[in-house]
């Protein structure tokens, strides 16, 4: 049994009560990354379950019936605290619109999750210049995401998914702010890296084409998985070279990297106060229990 292993089991989900209750997730059950790191899409149409399947998996939502297992534990039995530090140590998360910091740079923006779990900041600044070298942003570590296209502000926000080696890596629709070229391109850099770092990868996405890089397609209707489909070899060759390819300038993706980092502190280092830290920035108004969540994680970390 692989140990990054995610396992859902007849999770059923509810919104409302009474004649206006609406079923979100029917008898749902399926396992992520049995047999090693894997890329799996989630797709199905609008009110099919697939925001609210992820938000249980991440931990975020509690599913009224079923129960979800990380590495052989059940999320139900954890205290509060133990997944909000799960959500920063073990889960990695890439929304739609980044969700950076935007009077950081991108170095710091990376570097964020690392110092807020204890890591000195020229160990965690160390290890964020590597990566972002590595994903082909080594000439913009100083620049603030306001300076950045939206494809290498993604890629920014992979980085920052990414350094602090989670076990499984939840994106939700990551690309649908992008143009389909950037899109494609950003997409192929995530399943790349992630897998590259041994992690699976959990994508929520509107797009058959970018489901059609993962390796595994599940689709949901009326909150129940209706097909789930993996990618034989053959068609796998059929993928264009370029979906697990890094973009032009970055290093290799293929293999997890080894950080030297210079040493860690004791206790978290204390941060720069923005009053940013935790909000949500191009979204500010939508409500998504799973950026709140996480950035509520960042918050309460930095205390």
């Amino acid at each position: 049994m692989h140990t990054n292993r995610l396992e859902a089991i007849g999770l059923t989900h509810t919104y409302g009560q009474g004649n206006a209750a609406a079923p979100a997730l029917a008898d749902v059950s399926l396992t992520i990354g049995a047999d090693g790191p894997e890329a799996v899409a989630i797709m199905g149409p609008s009110g099919s379950g697939k925001s609210t399947l992820l938000h249980v998996l991440a931990g975020i939502v509690a599913p009224a019936s079923g129960r979800v297992a990380w590495r052989g534990r059940d999320l139900a039995s954890m205290r509060d605290g133990e997944r909000t530090k799960l959500r920063r140590s073990d889960f990695g998360f890439v929304f739609q619109s980044g969700q950076l910091l935007p009077e950081l740079p991108a170095i710091e923006n990376v570097a964020l999750p690392l110092m807020l779990g204890g890591t000195a900041r020229t160990g965690a600044e160390a290890a964020a210049g590597t990566l972002l070298h590595r994903l082909g942003l080594g000439e913009m570590l100083g620049r603030r995401p306001g300076e950045l296209s939206g494809g290498q502000a993604q890629r920014v926000a992979i980085a920052r998914a990414l350094v602090g080696s989670p076990g499984i890596v939840f994106a939700d629709e990551p690309t649908g702010a992008l143009d389909r070229s950037t899109g494609d391109a950003v997409m192929s850099l995530l399943i790349g890296a992630t897998l590259g770092h041994g992690a699976s990868l959990v994508v929520v996405t509107h797009d058959p084409e970018i489901a059609a890089m993962c390796s595994r397609v599940v689709r949901l209707q009326d909150g129940r998985i209706v097909s789930d489909e993996r990618r034989s070899d053959e068609r796998a060759d059929a993928v264009p070279a370029t979906a697990h390819a890094a973009p032009s300038g970055a290093a290799p993706v293929g293999t997890a990297p080894s950080y030297a980092l210079p040493g860690t502190a004791s206790a978290p280092m204390p941060l720069p106060q923005h009053p940013s830290y935790g909000a949500a920035r191009s979204e500010a108004h939508v409500p998504n229990p799973l950026r709140d969540a996480v950035q509520q994680s960042w918050i309460e970390a930095s205390r």
